[in-house]
């Protein structure tokens, strides 16, 4: 089974990718590729959000100890 963080990380980094190769087009971006950038956008801050409550949901855990 994937660790879920990790499974989150390697999205946003293809995200990210896409992002990049978008800004790196030579011609000009139309209405079609500013919209998906912008979507894209805003799926690389809702995952990042859901990195935060992931790590947060970690720390808040109680500790065991061994016994």
């Amino acid at each position: 089974m994937t660790d879920p963080a990790s499974a989150i990380k390697r999205e946003v980094h293809q995200l990210v990718d896409l992002q990049i190769e978008t800004l790196r087009q030579p011609s000009r971006l139309t209405a079609s590729d500013l919209s998906d950038y912008r979507v894209r956008s805003e799926k690389i801050t809702t995952l990042f959000h859901e990195l935060d409550q992931l790590r947060r949901a970690h720390f808040e855990r109680p500790l065991r100890r061994a016994s």
